[in-house]
């Protein structure tokens, strides 16, 4: 019987190899979109609840604050454990703590008090750390090397997706659109006053308790699916992986500092679009709910657009010409008046699209068996 020539069989070779990533890179795909979907809804929250608990700003902004401080907190207990039981063990967890932690809003809006509303966010985004610590570098080795920055940008598009979908979707089914002022409130009496916030507070109940659901079946799916994996066996460290091994790479630490900048920056221009839309521009609430959809379609389209981009541009010469842009669209958004302010927003979700895929996949290239330590940081430095 004839042989094949080898490079039919190199050809079969690789079919195998990419139905063998293909599932489990679509299964990861979908976690940047789910993560993505319930990051996007923190911005319908911030105003929502600063009416429903009648806080300032500054209280509202710790929605943002025990969300980003679990990152901190769990970035390196996340990637021990993947260190030590592999990546899908990590996805697990964190699918767990998401999905719990999304149920968990229905007693705490049962209960009207805002610390518990601070306490289910904090679980969720634990839940988060843990995935995010295991995605992004799991897609970069989910296929050859030479592809990872792209990979990581097309499944990061998916993130863009929900940024879009959540608030202009799921958005208005939590701004019920009464905006009553201090006096409004001040004149109801007991009764009034505790069913109003309750109906304000209960909004929520469906929309979380809905994802929490879909989340632990996610969970369910994964955990029965076979997962290419790579854990570090040696638990004695004989392999050489440590934090000093890592922080010796300088695009590592680059990465940590520019990936502060950088999401410090998404943060803020999405947690408080609703506010500079309904204050410079005089929107009401749903209206700027719905600019904010645009804010999360711009975003998933750039990412798109630099995933397609990255084929004839290199990512890191890319990421400094969109840098530049949205200094100058920064410095607009902050001169500009009424919709100028909204347009210029949307547009600097274009340009900061591919900024936090790039900056990680650049940051932990060349680790080998430091990139789990060097994602913790990353992460951390959310």
């Amino acid at each position: 019987m004839a042989l094949s020539p080898p490079s039919d069989v190199q050809k079969n070779i690789d079919s195998k190899e990419n139905k063998k990533w293909l599932f489990p890179f679509v299964l990861v795909t979908s976690l940047f979109f789910f993560w993505g979907f319930v990051h996007n809804l923190d911005p319908i929250l911030i105003p929502h609840l600063r009416k429903a608990f009648n806080l300032t700003d500054l209280q509202s902004s710790l929605i943002d604050s025990s969300v980003f401080i679990a990152y901190f907190v769990m970035a390196l207990p996340a990637g021990y454990i993947m260190r030590k039981y592999g990546y899908k063990s990590g996805i697990m967890i964190g699918l767990v703590l998401f999905g719990i932690g999304s149920i968990l809003f229905v007693p705490a809006a049962n209960s009207l008090q805002y610390i518990y509303f601070l306490g289910a966010l904090f679980i969720i985004a634990c839940g988060l750390t843990f995935l995010e610590t295991a995605a992004n570098p799991y897609v970069t080795i989910l296929g050859p090397s030479e592809t990872a920055t792209k990979r990581l940008n097309f499944s990061q598009s998916f993130n863009g997706l929900a940024a879009f979908i959540a608030p202009a979707y799921i958005g208005p089914m939590i701004l019920s659109g009464k905006n009553l002022t201090q006096e409004q409130m001040d004149a109801m009496n007991p009764s009034e006053l505790h069913t109003y916030l309750l109906e304000e507070a209960a909004s929520v109940k469906m929309p979380y308790l809905v994802l929490g659901l879909i989340i632990l079946a996610v969970a369910v799916v994964f955990y029965f699916t076979n997962m290419p994996d790579v854990k570090d066996e040696d638990k004695d460290g004989i392999d050489g992986a440590s934090f000093s091994g890592a922080l010796k790479s300088m695009r590592l630490r680059w990465g940590i500092l520019a990936q502060f900048f950088y999401v410090g920056a998404q943060v803020c221009v999405a947690s408080f679009f609703i506010k500079m839309a309904t204050t410079s521009a005089g929107l009401d609430e749903d209206t700027a709910a719905k600019y904010l959809g645009f804010f999360g379609l711009t975003f998933m389209l750039g990412r798109f657009a630099g995933t397609f981009f990255m084929q004839y541009v290199q990512p890191r010469k890319l990421l400094i010409v969109y840098s530049i842009i949205n200094i100058l669209l920064s410095v607009l958004a902050i001169m500009g008046t009424g919709m100028v302010v909204v347009y210029t927003l949307i547009a600097i979700a274009f340009f900061m699209s591919i900024m936090f895929p790039t900056i990680f996949s650049m940051g932990i290239e060349g680790l080998g068996h430091n990139t789990k330590i060097g994602s913790s940081l990353i992460v951390m430095s959310i």
